[in-house]
């Protein structure tokens, strides 16, 4: 079986969706980034840690592995933190339970009963008699990822309850996402017979669709963010260039529901046009003529060939130092970091004071709550206790 599935759990959201993604994302060269190897540098470690904390594990094993991932050149010692989040959530649920339920970690399953040749890797599976639980880790931090009917998660849910059919009877099936780096620990629960008919009647006709050669349905939406084809897919330019012309009309006109809905296409119409920049950028870079436009030089900067030699040059010739450093104070976060969170608490834990963000504009089901300008009833009852002072 091929090392990477055409239908994959991860890549799902965009499938169900789009059904023609798969097979034109096959004929681009499967890539990775930077990001995505600091994530499986995390995940080694998420593994490492849950392993020694399940399983007998001499210390001498453990800390020779550890000692690798840390000579690993995409190393951050904000890992340590990350993984440690990710362990404890998973301890937190196995003491949950009187009798300390089965636990098995980057467990490969297989979900082809719904999807043609599917499978993938689900990072912890926990076996808790009719339970099942479901935990993933993500390293990212530019997306948010909501365990809210996740297909990804609910895939490697189908694989699970199908690989484990002979040994257990799930009724209820608690999913969730551990994204570290933006305090997100994201939980859902369904029941088995929910998931099953999911599986019967949204992915089998979507996966089937998906996985033949021809026939498929192209959708342009958020799915596209990740899709290898996303910077040349015709579909998505149409889609998007139509975006234009709706949201092209008089702004003085609009109703606060026209807003809401603009604001929700203005965000496809920037992602489309930013990835359509970089296509068009790469080739202008590899000689392509794009009319109207072309790749230039952008504005450059001065830097020393060696900063130390030239500092100590100007040192020599009797520049005072002080001219030539500046001495200012670590960020709160740094000096934590420094110190350590704990000798950190303890020391000057009681003068951190959280200073209240900016206000920003975001989509409804994000989970932080409302804010607005309008004074709460307490607030206005307490001005007017005071004499309006």
């Amino acid at each position: 079986m091929a090392a990477h599935a055409l239908l994959s759990a991860s890549s799902s959201h965009r499938w169900l969706n789009c059904t023609g993604a798969p097979r034109l994302e096959a004929t681009f060269p499967d890539t990775t980034s930077v990001y995505a190897q600091e994530g499986t540098l995390a995940h080694e470690l998420c593994e490492l840690k849950l392993k020694k904390y399940t399983t007998p594990m001499a210390k001498s094993s453990y800390t020779r592995t550890l000692n690798k991932l840390k000579k690993h050149e995409l190393w951050q010692d904000e890992m340590e933190g990350t993984s440690d989040v990710y362990l404890d959530y998973v301890k937190e649920i196995l003491l949950s339970y009187k009798v300390q339920p089965a636990v098995v970690i980057e467990k490969r399953v297989d979900f082809s009963a719904y999807v043609p040749e599917g499978f993938g890797t689900a990072d912890c599976l926990i076996l808790a008699g009719d339970t099942l639980h479901v935990i993933d880790y993500k390293h990212g931090k530019g997306v948010v990822v909501d365990a809210d009917h996740n297909p990804q998660m609910m895939l490697y849910a189908l694989g699970a309850m199908h690989d484990y059919s002979l040994l257990y009877m799930f009724n209820t099936i608690k999913m969730t996402i551990v994204q570290p780096r933006v305090n997100n620990i994201s939980e859902f629960e369904m029941s088995a017979t929910d998931l099953l008919a999911w599986g019967e009647e949204v992915v089998k006709p979507k996966a089937q669709e998906a996985y033949a050669e021809d026939g498929h349905t192209f959708e342009a939406g958020k799915w596209c963010g990740f899709c290898r084809a996303k910077q040349q897919c015709k579909a998505r330019y149409e889609a998007n260039d139509a975006m234009y012309a709706y949201v092209n009309t008089d702004p003085r006109l609009i109703s606060l529901e026209d807003l809401g809905t603009f604001l929700k296409h203005g965000q496809d119409l920037e992602a489309w046009f930013k990835d359509m920049k970089e296509y068009a950028l790469s080739q202008s870079l590899d000689g392509a003529d794009i009319p109207g436009w072309k790749a230039v030089e952008g504005r450059g900067s001065r830097a020393f060939q060696d900063g130390d030699i030239a500092v100590k040059t100007l040192i020599d010739a009797g520049i005072d130092e002080s001219i030539l450093y500046e001495r200012k104070v670590l960020t709160l976060a740094q000096i934590e970091k420094a110190i350590g969170k704990v000798e950190f608490t303890k020391l000057v834990g009681d003068q951190v004071v959280k200073n209240p963000g900016k206000p920003t504009l975001v989509v409804d089901t994000d989970k932080r709550p409302r804010i607005t300008n309008i004074p709460s009833a307490a607030q206005v009852f307490e001005v007017q206790s005071n004499g309006g002072n």
